[in-house]
């Protein structure tokens, strides 16, 4: 994680672009990336059989995916940020092979249903306008029993991102689709997301 002092000034992009993050990537200002696996994550890939497939939208540096690999979890990661993706190639070797330039939300990028998708500081990063397409594609994505597990950052903020969002609201876009199997708080938040932010899992009906 890299977190200066005093931010950078960065040109005025949308966050739903995919500029928004290559500059701050390309500048190395990702005060949302804590730079290590989130222990509840290992705990919860320490005590679950492997899945047969993982996905990790907005991936960022993808410290994920070393973790998943080594358990025998088959993951692909994917940002629409270039520079995103690049890190994150770069620190992997060859699981970088794994990190794929894709939008989350564009027809054709997954043609076949997950069983799991991992979410961690993506859906924070999203405008909330575009919140019940983020359900939408979580729901389409997994097939039945399929899990969304990882963080979710609760917070009535104005602006972001991070874009933190009411545990009411989250309720309302998954709970058509889904059911709140496990949930925790973690110990190791990074200080953007402290005392804010919960580890849940959610299955697909």
């Amino acid at each position: 994680m890299t977190s200066p002092a005093q931010p950078p000034s960065f040109p005025r992009h949308d966050p739903a672009t995919p500029a928004f993050w290559d500059v701050r990537f390309e500048a190395e200002f990702t005060p949302w990336d804590q730079g290590a696996v989130p222990a509840c994550l290992a705990d919860y890939v320490n005590r679950t059989p492997p899945p047969a497939s993982v996905l990790v939208p907005g991936c960022g540096s993808a410290h994920e995916m070393r973790l998943f690999a080594d358990a025998g979890w088959p993951a692909t990661a994917i940002d629409f940020s270039a520079a995103a993706v690049n890190r994150a190639r770069s620190r992997l070797g060859a699981l970088g092979a794994r990190v794929m330039e894709a939008d989350f939300f564009a027809d054709g990028v997954f043609t076949h249903p997950v069983d799991l998708v991992y979410e961690r500081a993506f859906l924070c990063a999203l405008p909330r306008q575009m919140r019940a397409a983020w359900a939408r594609r979580v729901a389409e994505l997994l097939q039945p029993g399929g899990r969304l597990a990882g963080f979710f950052y609760f917070d009535q903020t104005d602006r972001g991102p991070p874009f933190g969002i009411e545990p009411d609201e989250l309720a309302a876009l998954l709970g058509p689709a889904f059911d709140l199997i496990e949930e925790s708080t973690p110990g190791d938040s990074i200080p953007v997301f402290a005392g804010k932010e919960r580890w849940q899992v959610w299955r697909r009906r």
